[in-house]
């Protein structure tokens, strides 16, 4: 699944929409492989040709992977390092290090390989969740309602996506605040908790090169890969027992900083009645095409 820029999903004839919730979410669920060790899929190429999957996608696989190796944890945080790109194509070998196995908690890093070289290393903290000693969270940012808001142009049968103050979300000539709020509708919402925060890790790399491109003139996600090379590096997210939610999800990106390459950006995800379900950030590349790229297709650069 990509993330480049498409016309809406009431826009599209039915041999356009390639993907579905409710196919993504099958795509989530790898399938045991002997011990401490599953396979993935990697699902269609995208409306545009891309031959890159998702690195969140393959976070999500992981999230659902030691949700199966610790059945009686729930998982609790994740950090996912993407080296390498994954293709298109051949399955994805998850294999689990588990470095400690507790009572309350357990650590595993999961390394994921595709033809036998190593693409991502996700670091995955399982606890079993406790009652309060004292409780507190960030507040639910007050912007437009979904209603209000801007459809969004990442079509998916099964999802709706609404822009705050963003028409084009790939635009340079959408300029502001180095900020984004996006909500997002799902149906069906999972029932099982490791699908559930699979899938609101899945969307947490999505628009945070674009947050960070919003602040500057003349540079936009549009230019992806054509003009300047941009690429998820590092995502994590922490999960903030119960994830369980209904109606529609509040992405919040804030992108703190961006020189010498990289930029940071901070998020939450509250649901519409103001619960913090979960915390993310990620870490990207921006920087200058190099000229030796344009041999590689465009469908295949990072």
């Amino acid at each position: 699944m990509t993330t480049s820029d498409k016309t809406t999903i009431s826009d599209q004839s039915p041999e356009q929409v390639l993907w579905t919730l409710e196919g993504l979410l099958e795509l989530f669920a790898p399938q045991p492989d002997g011990e401490n060790r599953f396979i993935a899929q990697t699902g269609l190429a995208g409306a545009d040709d891309r031959q890159v999957v998702e690195g969140t996608q393959v976070l999500a696989q992981a999230i659902v992977a030691v949700a199966q190796r610790f059945p009686d944890k729930s998982v609790r945080s994740a950090y996912a390092v993407f080296a390498r790109v994954v293709l298109v194509g051949p399955p994805v070998e998850l294999d689990i290090d588990v470095v400690a196995e507790g009572r309350s908690t357990a650590t595993a890093v999961v390394t994921a390989s595709q033809n036998g070289k190593r693409c991502i290393t996700i670091t995955v903290l399982a606890d079993v969740p406790s009652g309060d000693v004292i409780r507190h969270q960030l507040p639910r940012p007050q912007v437009a309602a979904p209603a209000d808001a801007n459809a969004g142009k990442m079509p998916m049968t099964g999802r709706q996506l609404r822009l705050v103050d963003v028409v084009d979300v790939n635009s340079p000539d959408e300029v502001g605040p180095p900020e984004l709020f996006a909500w997002l509708h799902y149906d069906p919402i999972p029932a099982r908790d490791d699908l559930a925060k699979a899938l609101i890790a899945y969307f947490t790399g999505h628009l945070g090169i674009s947050t960070t491109m919003r602040a500057h003139a003349g540079i936009g996600t549009a230019q992806a890969h054509l003009t300047v090379s941009t690429a998820p590096m590092t995502i994590s997210v922490s999960f903030h027992e119960p994830v369980q939610w209904q109606g529609w999800l509040l992405y919040g990106h804030e992108s703190t900083q961006v020189g010498a390459g990289m930029s940071y950006v901070r998020g939450t995800v509250h649901t519409e009645e103001g619960e913090l379900l979960a915390s993310f950030s990620q870490d990207a590349l921006i920087r200058p095409l190099r000229t030796t790229d344009t041999g590689i297709k465009e469908q295949s650069r990072l």
